[in-house]
């Protein structure tokens, strides 16, 4: 478990992370979420005592991390996939770690089976993939075996095969009972991920809810309709606060009235309804949704939107 109480950051005259306070559990996924500038890595560098809290505190299994005294048993952290020496080899480079840490040799031998870098890891790291950077990182967070994982954009460059790999293996772990918490600017795989969501903006958590509820509070009255007359029913519905906008043919999409009423206005005009959808807010909406006001880093042609 991860518990963050009133976490702030401040580098000189900035906030980075200002008074946040979230708990990830275990037994689940939880997704990370924020603009660029949010302070998503800064607050994971705190809960791994890279960065120290200008107040409040981190905790993992109820203390901060550095203060375990086999932290590497209690959590595995891939914050920077790079961070390896590139002319060591993979096995090297996780031997050494290993070694440091009071781990035994033979479990260097089950996480490069776990991750499946076994073909490359006599190879120096130097000459690796991102993927495969990626997955010797991920063996990394495994040595010490423990309950609680970070993974800081841990899809970010991949191929479909590798973050299909990296979304099944976090679920995968959140079904043994561990706490995995992950960041990730993929709104489809963190829709197909994550059980539940924390956004940050500015600093600040904005959101902090299981994923269905928070797409839920998002949702929106639109809905996918063809009808026999798209004009007819248009002109029908035409009201202050609904939006009509023809797909093709006599398909519309249809914004701001429920879908019942636009069934019933269907009837009342003699139409025949092919299809009325109701359409949910995907993940990437309802973030867009929630850090518009919170996006610090955009293009003129965006803040021109």
């Amino acid at each position: 478990m991860i518990t963050a109480e009133n976490l702030t950051k401040r580098f000189g005259s900035r906030t980075a992370v200002d008074d946040v306070s979230f708990s990830v559990q275990p037994g689940r996924v939880t997704g990370f979420l924020g603009p660029n500038g949010a302070g998503k890595s800064t607050t994971m560098r705190m809960i791994m005592g890279l960065d120290r809290p200008s107040s409040g505190r981190a905790t993992v299994n109820g203390r901060p991390f550095a203060e375990h005294a086999a932290p590497l048993r209690q959590a595995g952290a891939l914050l920077d996939a790079k961070a390896a020496h590139p002319g060591r080899t993979a096995e090297a480079h996780l031997r050494l770690i290993a070694a440091t840490n009071g781990i035994d040799r033979r479990r260097v031998d089950e996480v490069i089976a776990l991750t499946g870098i076994g073909q490359v890891a006599g190879r120096r790291i130097g000459g690796f993939s991102l993927g495969m950077h990626q997955r010797l990182g991920i063996a990394a967070t495994m040595l010490g075996d423990p309950q609680v994982l970070i993974f800081d954009e841990p899809v970010n460059g991949l191929d479909p095969e590798g973050v299909h790999w990296v979304r099944g293996f976090a679920r995968a772990r959140a079904a043994e009972g561990r706490t995995v918490f992950l960041s990730s600017h993929l709104m489809s795989e963190m829709a197909q991920t994550a059980d539940h969501i924390i956004v940050l903006g500015r600093g600040r958590v904005l959101a902090d809810a299981p994923l269905a509820e928070f797409l839920r509070a998002a949702d929106r009255d639109l809905t996918r309709v063809r009808v026999s007359d798209a004009d007819v029913l248009a002109r029908r519905i035409a009201a202050d606060g609904v939006r009509v906008t023809r797909t093709s043919g006599e398909d519309l999409e249809i914004d701001g009235i429920p879908a019942h009423r636009i069934a019933r206005a269907a009837a009342e005009e003699g139409l025949d309804l092919f299809e009325l959808s109701p359409v949910g807010s995907s993940l990437e909406e309802a973030y867009l949704a929630l850090t518009d006001d919170a996006t610090e880093y955009r293009s003129d042609q965006a803040a021109a939107a």
